[in-house]
């Protein structure tokens, strides 16, 4: 007895090419790259046919790891699958962790408008030099406008004489009356003219630095101690006239004077010499 022959059997690649024209395709959104996991038809039929199995089971076989590798690759393409709504057309929440262009280490320094109050350039040196310059110029036009009163103190005349002898300023004279020191005095009438009485002295510079010819005070005195008669007379008083009385008396030197007053009573016994 002859055995039927068995009908043709169709290639697999007709069965997957009609089940994929049969079956709806899955929507996307975006393109989706060919998943690792997905088997190709031609890969499928070539499995099949050498393991004999069935064309309906290779069938659904097929469609199981199509649907498994869309639904893989589905989150990866931004699709939200509770609602349905692509999460690329939602906009971006910024990264505040992202690092900023001007953070970068060749990235060029923001302008002055956009940089924080607290980031300040360093200031530079020549800056510093230029504001002490400026104030040790007006320290030295504050010391030679008020030089007078600083030459008057023993404390701040010897800086003050050093700073005028480069700037070329004049100081006023030194004034010290109580550094004069009387060596000899006298006082003796002129023969001849009743009531006319000669003045001799001689004193000293024992100031520090030179002085202005001091003006001297002549006080007479009777028996009895009162004063009866005093008189201040200036350099130019009891200087000879062709004495300079602007000259200065250098510290150490001494100097003679002799002048001649009227007494005021004849009972002068005493005299006293004080320099103002």
């Amino acid at each position: 007895m002859t055995e039927p022959t068995p009908p043709p059997r169709r290639p697999l690649a007709t069965f997957l090419r009609a089940s994929t024209e049969d079956t709806p395709a899955v929507e996307a959104t975006r393109t989706l790259p060919e998943p690792d996991a997905a088997v190709r038809p031609d890969d499928a039929g070539t499995e099949l046919q050498d393991t004999g199995r069935e064309p309906e089971a290779a069938l659904e076989d097929a469609h199981s790891a199509e649907a498994e590798a869309v639904a893989d690759a589905a989150p990866l393409g931004g699709v939200d699958t509770h609602d349905g709504i692509d999460d690329a057309s939602a906009p971006a929440e910024p990264d505040h962790d992202a690092a900023t262009p001007a953070d970068e280490p060749g990235a060029s320094p923001a302008p002055s408008f956009l940089r924080l109050p607290g980031a300040r350039l360093p200031t530079p040196r020549w800056q510093w030099g230029l504001v002490a310059g400026l104030v040790v110029l007006l320290s030295l036009q504050i010391a030679v406008a008020d030089r007078a009163r600083l030459a008057a103190d023993a404390g701040s005349r010897p800086w003050i004489a050093g700073l005028c002898g480069v700037l070329r300023c004049s100081l006023p004279a030194w004034q010290e009356p109580t550094a004069f020191n009387m060596i000899s005095r006298d006082v003796r009438p002129v023969p001849g003219q009743p009531g006319a009485l000669q003045v001799q002295a001689s004193f000293r510079n024992d100031a520090r630095w030179a002085q202005a010819w001091p003006s001297l005070r002549l006080s007479l005195s009777d028996p009895d101690g009162r004063v009866i008669g005093t008189s201040v007379f200036a350099p130019r008083d009891y200087l000879d006239p062709a004495a300079d009385a602007a000259a200065l008396l250098e510290p150490g030197q001494s100097a003679q004077i002799a002048f001649r007053v009227r007494e005021p009573a004849a009972s002068t016994v005493a005299f006293t010499f004080e320099f103002l």
